[in-house]
């Protein structure tokens, strides 16, 4: 097959070179081009504080790594390597948050240690996950197997998940609860994908991701995100893909006579790059798609580990410092308003602790965000600090070096984060169905061999590969005649 009659993907996140590898395995002729001068999008790795330290530049920790349908069949674990923590992730807890010593909710992979210190609550919050866990597959499919119009491979797995996104997505989201601790655990992992609380969207992220969290549990990638990145590229290198760097494509018309070309860019880049390639109707669809509010990040170098005022804390590679379910939800509540709040709610990732080779001894990398309204340009720095330290006594003290990017900074290092939301489009009710549009197979456009495999299609954010790899799916049946690939290491040995 010519490269004439090859693809294009425009993109190198985990989504575009997801969808590369599954074409190139299929044989088809494919070339990525990126912007950037480094492929990865949200899996960049590097010196980003302090030469010789090591900082993820967006994603660091990865839920969906072990557990979702692309990277199991590209058998990513054989391809490097991951440390899985017994904790996935902790949520401080202070006096202020419902009485006591400063003490965390600690989310391990196994449930009933979960459950064992959760004291009161522990026996409601192990009947809260226990059938989503013997279901895991079945929610998984139900949540991330594509279009969401697609009946349920497992539809008692696919009871269990609405049942518990309606509990925890409504004012009800208490009642099986007495103490902070186990409902603290729930919202703290709701609130990364941003957005008032309790709603139905925020619910089926925490559910399905602390389901995850007492399975494959949360896994820290050794050497950082790239590596991801760099699995994958070198797949797609071995099997006859190429990558262009440094390539910015404004015009699809650029990329000649190809029979599928594949958008790793917003819904929003792709109607720009597109153009009149696309429908009109298609196109003013693709306008009303909506984003979300925005991150600013502030990453550390500190001189050691961070104190935590519960040592627990330090076992988990994610913390969620909100305090309570109530602060946190307050805390989002300024952030829709259009506030920066006083105290935000921060996600914390500390992988030093558990890849001790990526960082020279006596520096650790801190990762963190918070959330701020769409395009602000405000430096939150002081604000986070002060929220680790009031979890961590003496956080600042080992400050060596700290740098912010804004939610304007951040739609700056990937023109797909509009105004600095990197879920490529709103995490709602309605953005979960049609995403972009509402179809049975949302990547492909109504123009014939364009397809959309960037987050802003089903199933939304998060490192998965799922979106390019659907996508691709779609382009070789339609375009091509070809079935899908085996995408196994030793595929073509």
């Amino acid at each position: 097959m010519s490269a004439a009659h090859g693809a294009a993907v425009v993109g190198a996140g985990p989504n575009g070179l997801a969808a590369a590898v599954t074409l190139a395995r299929a044989g088809v002729p494919v070339t990525v081009y990126e912007a950037a001068e480094q492929i990865g999008g949200g899996t960049r790795t590097g010196e980003l504080v302090e030469p010789g330290v090591l900082h993820d530049a967006c994603s660091a920790i990865h839920p969906m790594a072990l557990a979702t349908g692309f990277f199991r069949a590209f058998q990513l674990e054989r391809r490097m390597r991951f440390v899985v923590p017994e904790a996935s992730y902790a949520n401080p807890l202070d006096g202020r948050a419902g009485g006591g010593s400063d003490r965390a909710a600690v989310a391990y992979r196994d449930l009933g240690r979960t459950a064992a210190e959760l004291g009161r609550d522990g026996a409601a919050y192990a009947r809260f996950f226990r059938p989503l866990l013997r279901h895991l597959d079945g929610v998984v499919d139900f949540s991330l197997g594509g279009s969401m119009l697609r009946l349920p491979a497992d539809p008692v797995a696919a009871a269990w998940t609405a049942a518990r996104t309606l509990e925890q997505g409504t004012p009800l989201w208490d009642l099986r609860f007495r103490e902070e601790a186990a409902p603290a655990l729930i919202g703290g992992v709701a609130a990364h994908s941003i957005g008032r609380m309790p709603n139905l969207a925020t619910s089926a992220v925490g559910t399905v991701l602390g389901a995850l969290a007492h399975a494959a549990g949360w896994p820290v990638p050794v050497g950082g995100s790239r590596a991801i990145t760099d699995a994958l590229a070198a797949d797609l290198l071995a099997h006859g893909g190429r990558i262009e760097t440094e390539r910015t494509i404004t015009d699809v018309r650029e990329l000649g006579d190809r029979r599928a070309v594949l958008f790793d860019t917003s819904a929003r880049g792709f109607a720009r790059i597109a153009g009149s390639r696309l429908p009109a109707a298609y196109r003013r669809r693709l306008g009303r798609f909506r984003y979300g509010d925005g991150a600013a990040k502030v990453d550390f170098v500190l001189d050691g580990p961070i104190p935590w005022a519960d040592p627990r804390v330090a076992a988990a590679p994610t913390v969620h410092l909100g305090g309570s379910r109530a602060e946190t939800a307050a805390a989002e509540a300024e952030v829709a308003a259009g506030r920066h709040p006083d105290r935000p709610y921060v996600l914390l990732a500390q992988p030093d602790g558990f890849d001790r080779s990526r960082n020279p001894a006596g520096r650790v990398a801190i990762w963190s965000y918070t959330h701020v309204p769409a395009g602000s340009t405000v430096d939150v720095s002081e604000r986070v600090i002060a929220q680790i330290e009031r979890f961590a006594p003496g956080f600042r003290d080992r400050i060596l070096g700290v740098r912010v990017v804004t939610a304007a900074g951040l739609a700056d290092y990937n023109r797909n984060y509009h105004g600095g939301d990197f879920s490529a489009g709103a995490v709602s009710l309605p953005q979960l169905f049609s995403r972009p549009v509402l179809t049975r197979d949302p990547w492909r456009a109504p123009a014939r061999g364009l397809y959309l495999c960037s987050s802003s299609t089903s199933p939304g954010p998060g490192v998965h590969g799922l979106s390019g790899w659907y996508a691709a799916r779609s382009a070789l049946r339609h375009e091509f005649g070809l079935p899908d690939p085996d995408l196994a290491v030793d595929a073509n040995a």
